[in-house]
């Protein structure tokens, strides 16, 4: 059997006229003298023009089975005749209930909207609307609070280290304590599992009731990572010291040697104290001015955070198998990686100033 030609625009025209006068598929072809297939290919291929993919009242099981095709090819998730159920004006609405409502559900921002305007929409239709908004629902990412005064004074902060170049940066040592358990929490891979395999052995995930933990602390500059400390007590001032007496002064030695260098720390308060502050008296050390809540700007937070994404898939199941991936991870990180994270200190506080004091993406 040959190639079946094109309708002809008059044909397909005719077509369209006999649709909207209400005749099935069935009985437009008997009348036309044409095959049923060709009808549906034609009311198929010039959807985008149709009045309305449903305005038929009597249709047969297998116009509706069309119809509901034609509608999800669509080329506007609408209706097919392009007729959309909400004005620009509408838009608008929703777009200023989306700023200030950030963390409501989608089914909450409809009944916002559906109260504030005439639209009477549903859920799915209000969240192509925030699509098309520029709006996407992701998982909020998590900064320190920060009120006015800290704000202000890590604005200042910034203005007062913005002309420091990467040069500068990277005569500093930062340092810093984190904490590394042996479950992380939420994080981890999903599960693939069917009905009613909820809670089988195999596609459950174990947790503890009290996470064993260590804490660790470690100092990098842009020549590399320093030596690394498991803190076995309480960090008061006396320990601290005993820390950056047998782990710092080791480590500035093998990267400085004789050159001058800024030790950076936070203001915990065995850092503040004032037995703490005469050690770095005694051993001459300079130590830089560091305000409360400036985790955006110490690199060595981003350095823990690549050591843990390396020690998550290794899954350590006792306090000792942790403590060796944290130290494998940790010598593993190269010199070029903290390098380059201390020449990010001039975006950095650029990017605090932009933002006036508050929470940067860093």
């Amino acid at each position: 059997m040959g190639k079946q030609r094109d309708l002809s625009t008059g044909i397909v025209a005719q077509i369209q006229a006999l649709r909207q006068q209400g005749l099935t598929q069935t009985k437009i072809a008997e009348q036309l003298g044409i095959s049923q297939s060709s009808v549906c290919k034609a009311l198929k291929k010039n959807c985008s023009k149709r009045t309305n993919c449903s305005g038929v009242r009597k249709t047969s099981a297998r116009d509706t089975a069309v119809c509901k095709a034609l509608k999800k090819n669509c080329s506007k998730r609408t209706n097919c005749s392009g007729v959309r159920k909400t004005s620009a004006r509408d838009n608008k609405q929703l777009r200023k209930i989306a700023v200030s409502n950030r963390f409501k559900s989608t089914s909450e921002l409809t009944d916002l909207w559906n109260k504030q305007t005439s639209a009477d929409v549903s859920r799915s239709t209000t969240y192509r609307r925030l699509r098309e908004l520029g709006f996407k629902s992701r998982v909020p990412a998590v900064k320190p609070m920060l009120n006015k005064k800290q704000m202000e004074k890590r604005l200042k902060w910034a203005k007062e280290h913005g002309e420091w170049t990467a040069e500068d940066w990277q005569k500093v040592v930062f340092s810093d304590e984190s904490r590394f358990c042996i479950s992380f929490g939420d994080q981890g891979p999903r599960v693939w599992r069917r009905g009613g395999e909820t809670y089988n052995h195999e596609c459950v995930k174990r947790s503890v009731k009290f996470s064993q933990s260590v804490m660790v602390w470690g100092c990098m500059s842009a020549q590399g990572v320093g030596k690394l400390c498991f803190l076995k007590k309480t960090v008061n001032a006396a320990v601290y010291q005993d820390v950056l007496e047998t782990f710092l002064i080791p480590t500035v030695e093998e990267q400085f040697g004789e050159e001058d260098f800024i030790f950076q720390q936070d203001l915990a308060p065995a850092h503040a104290a004032k037995s703490t502050k005469d050690w770095f008296t005694k051993k001459q050390l300079e130590v830089l001015a560091w305000p409360a809540n400036l985790p955006d700007l110490n690199v060595i937070e981003n350095l823990w955070a690549i050591v843990k994404r390396k020690i998550r898939d290794r899954k350590p199941t006792t306090l000792d198998q942790l403590k060796q991936n944290i130290a494998t991870a940790w010598e593993a990180v190269s010199a070029e990686t903290c390098d380059k994270l201390v020449k990010s200190m001039p975006r950095r506080l650029q990017a605090v100033i932009q933002a006036k004091g508050a929470a940067t993406k860093y």
